[in-house]
């Protein structure tokens, strides 16, 4: 059996040394601090001046109306519109109206000559000088019925004649009228038997000549529009509404109409038209409104464009003094307790009258800074370089 070999004097003088540093070593690290947490970069404490620059609000709901802006053009006012063409079929022999010019009611656009015309006023002379000759025999018939010189079957026979020519009389006057030859003008024509085989072609409400589709010499047909007569002392504006916005506009809202040919110029009206069906092709709806024009500055097929205010419904809203802008987004700060804010994300709507809905990030009652947000954000940044 192999003896204990006794320990090394060195050894023994070191260790009492080693056994002092392992202890210090461990006393040390029990006393170094545990790690401290990191601190929030969105969240900022305000003291002092600064804390007296804050001014903090609830979020609250208010009325607040959407604008839907659409693309669109003045037109015409179609109840202020007349498409004029003849009455009859026939060949331009004059034209007086051009293109531009203003004209009155009544006043005569251009003249033609027609055979239909002059066809008719025969017929008409024809059937007027057979009904004169059956009034005659009538009265002639009465007196030889009063001596018993004919039957009453003669006399009713002469009669029944003169009635069915006055029916063919009538008939063939009202067809002058259809033609276009006014009452004036029949009656001239039973006096003195001239038939005139010239129709003119009449303006039927005063305006501008704001189309002209026909050439002297030119064949014309009643179906033909030759003129198209505008009266432009009120126009329309008109757009198409995507259908996915049509429940926010109705008949009776407030519509502003920017013109770019005016310097996008803001006129304001209201909407009389909203349309019942949806166009297949474009997926729209058609909306329309009036516009006054006595001083003739808008002109149809002007490009304008439409702000549609929808009606007003409740709406959480922070103020603009209240966004701050941090990496392209917008942000408000949240108050905290202890003098503590925090920069929080939020998704806002377009700005009106110095409010921005909310979209996104806050709920209604919220405690946000609304003044002094701008400077608060300097110090939230001071304080994260640090």
């Amino acid at each position: 059996m192999t003896a204990n070999r006794p320990h090394h004097p060195l050894f023994k003088s070191l260790l009492p040394l080693l056994l002092i540093a392992a202890l210090g070593a461990c006393n040390k690290k029990s006393a170094q601090p545990e790690n401290e947490e990191k601190p929030d970069p969105m969240v900022v404490t305000a003291s002092g001046p600064l804390l007296a620059q804050i001014k903090v609000d609830s979020a609250n709901t208010a009325p607040i109306s959407d604008t839907i802006r659409v693309a669109g053009r003045i037109d015409f006012d179609e109840q202020r519109l007349a498409r004029i063409g003849s009455s009859v079929n026939g060949r331009v022999t004059d034209l007086y109206a051009m293109l531009g010019q203003s004209v009155n009611k009544g006043e005569v656009l251009a003249r033609l000559h027609s055979n239909e015309l002059s066809t008719a006023q025969l017929a008409y002379l024809k059937a007027k000088s057979q009904m004169e000759l059956n009034r005659r025999n009538v009265e002639r018939a009465q007196s030889l019925f009063a001596t018993d010189v004919i039957s009453d079957a003669e006399l009713q026979r002469r009669t029944n004649e003169f009635e069915i020519s006055s029916a063919e009389t009538r008939a063939a006057r009202d067809q002058l009228r259809v033609l276009g030859l006014p009452q004036g003008s029949i009656d001239q024509l039973g006096k003195t038997g001239a038939i005139d085989s010239v129709a003119p072609v009449i303006a039927s409400i005063k305006g501008v000549v704001v189309e002209r589709k026909v050439a002297a010499g030119q064949v014309v047909q009643p179906a033909d529009n030759l003129f198209v007569v505008a009266e432009l002392s009120r126009v329309w504006a008109v757009a198409q509404v995507p259908e996915q916005q049509v429940s926010q506009v109705q008949e009776g809202q407030s519509v502003h109409i920017e013109i770019p040919a005016l310097g996008n110029e803001k006129l304001l009206g209201k909407l009389i038209f909203v349309g019942q069906t949806i166009n297949p092709e474009t997926r729209t709806v058609l909306v329309r409104t009036e516009l006054d024009n006595k001083a003739g500055r808008l002109k149809p097929a002007m490009l304008a464009t439409m702000l549609i205010e929808s009606a007003p419904s409740d709406r959480l809203v922070v103020p603009n003094s209240a966004v701050v802008r941090e990496d392209d987004t917008d942000h408000v700060f949240v108050a905290l307790p202890d003098s503590k804010f925090r920069l929080t994300r939020v998704k806002l709507g377009p700005q009106s009258s110095g409010q921005r809905v909310v979209l996104e990030g806050l709920r209604s009652g919220d405690q946000i800074v609304v003044e002094g947000a701008f400077h608060l954000n300097n110090e939230r940044n001071r304080q994260e370089s640090e």
